[in-house]
């Protein structure tokens, strides 16, 4: 799809010449995200930097029929952010990026799209509050990113995700008019609950352009922990059984041997590799009696549950260490092949036994590289496979096992995404989970919110 001299002029006028992208060298940063799929070079690349230029910028593209797509920092794994097929315009939040507001009295903040989840949690920080959400690109995704593919975390747990701190936003139609919805106040029941729908709906609804988030007070205590296994049976069935025990820790995070060795070979802190799997705990609170307590009973249900050696943090050194080896397992597995095709396949608590054995019945069978990660505490695990894409055999035998685990995690009354959202990659199974008439009333919805199909096409529901 070629834009018009005329269309890029009125661009340039809108934006200034540097925040209008024309060349196909500047371009090529943005045909590709995070996941393995193929790139599509946008058309056009633009820069809005205040609200009053991002309402213009939508309402222009629109007008001229430009596919949009909305990037902050492009880490999601789910192609939601490469530009559908023939290019279109991507617009860029990266100067949309202001932390407005920080209320210490009333607990929120106000903030625009493109600000890094890392840096407003550290603003809040400062103000001595508490933003929970913490993915694991938090240092370089955005939040607008976040409230689009509803991002998760290690804290998910006992803290919850994005979904469960935006208070209210602001987002921009097809028409670049303004749309409000929720409020700075505890409760809202004002009108239809737009940011619920906002949620989660990967840029195909409206452009975000201001956010309303939650923040609480930190947790006064904690405790984290490493509990070392021989089985990876006695490992998982651990989370369920804390689970089970009405414990909620802050983060309970699973790796399997193939994590633990790669990961320590990459960062040499000091990881057992030759453990089977382990766990990484930790529990917080307001009072470090209620902390203690709890961390006795994760210890005696680890031990109960095959695990003989638990290393429990002594100071903040040590703690930071145990959550290095969470971190870095993405990046660490990322540099072992060429190709790293990561999932988030999710199921209930109580299952993760069953899914971390099937995980490794499907590595076998199709005899891949396979490691397991993630939030083992509330079901979300995320199997990575080890690859080379430009082995045509052996990519076509990860097909096969990505189709078979997201057919497992169904099977398992899971979903086809904790977090990661669904995008390009996983728009071809909603029917499976849900149903044929679930996905023509979502069509329904996107038509009448977007006439002509051009927010973030090709994604989500197709």
């Amino acid at each position: 799809m070629a834009v018009s001299a005329g269309l890029i002029a009125e661009f340039k006028k809108l934006l200034g010449d540097q925040f209008v992208l024309t060349e196909e060298t500047d371009r090529l940063s943005y045909a590709y995200d995070a996941a393995v799929l193929a790139q599509v070079v946008p058309a056009l690349v633009v820069m809005p930097g205040t609200e009053e230029e991002l309402g213009k910028t939508v309402g222009l593209a629109y007008e001229n029929d430009l596919p949009i797509t909305v990037r902050g920092a492009g880490t999601n794994l789910s192609g939601a952010v490469i530009p559908e097929k023939g290019g279109g315009i991507v617009i860029l939040t990266v100067r949309l990026n202001r932390i407005l507001e920080i209320n210490r009295e009333d607990l929120y903040a106000v903030v625009e799209p493109g600000a890094l989840t890392a840096d407003f949690a550290g603003a809040a920080a400062a103000e001595g509050l508490f933003y929970p959400p913490d993915p694991g690109s938090q240092a370089v995704s955005t939040l607008g990113g976040n409230v689009a593919l509803n991002a998760g975390g290690l804290r998910g747990l006992k803290y919850g995700v994005t979904k469960d701190y935006l208070m209210g936003l602001e987002f921009f139609d097809h028409r670049g008019e303004l749309v409000k919805t929720g409020s700075r106040t505890v409760k809202c029941a004002t009108g239809y609950n737009l940011g619920g729908m906002m949620i989660s709906s990967e840029g195909t609804l409206g452009v975000f352009s201001k956010l309303v988030f939650k923040l609480v007070p930190p947790p006064k205590a904690s405790q984290a922990m490493m509990a070392v296994y021989d089985t990876v049976e006695g490992a998982s069935e651990t989370v369920a059984a804390v689970i089970a025990a009405h414990i909620l820790p802050c983060t309970l995070e699973f790796l399997d041997q193939k994590c633990v060795r790669v990961v320590e070979a990459d960062a040499k802190i000091g990881l057992p590799v030759d453990a089977a799997a382990i766990l990484l705990i930790e529990v917080d609170g307001s009072h470090q009696g209620g902390v203690d307590e709890d961390a006795r009973k994760v210890r005696e249900i680890c031990g109960k549950c095959g695990s003989e050696d638990i290393r429990v943090a002594r100071n903040a050194e040590e703690k930071l260490k145990i959550w290095a080896a969470r971190r870095n397992a993405l990046p660490a597995l990322a540099r072992a092949r060429p190709t790293t095709v990561l999932e988030d396949a999710t199921v209930p608590r109580s299952k993760i036994p069953a899914m971390v054995r099937e995980l490794n019945r499907i590595a076998l069978k199709y005899k891949l590289q396979m490691g397991t990660f993630g939030h083992a505490g509330d079901g979300n695990l995320h199997p990575t496979i080890l690859c080379d894409k430009r082995d045509a055999e052996e990519f076509g035998r990860v097909e096969e096992a990505v189709d078979e685990i997201f057919d497992v995690a169904l099977k398992l009354q899971g979903t086809l995404s904790g977090e990661h959202g669904i995008g390009m990659a996983k728009a071809k199974w909603m029917e499976k989970e849900t149903n044929r008439a679930t996905v023509e009333f979502s069509k329904s919805l996107r038509r009448a919110l977007d006439p002509k199909y051009l927010f973030n096409a090709g994604k989500k529901i197709i």
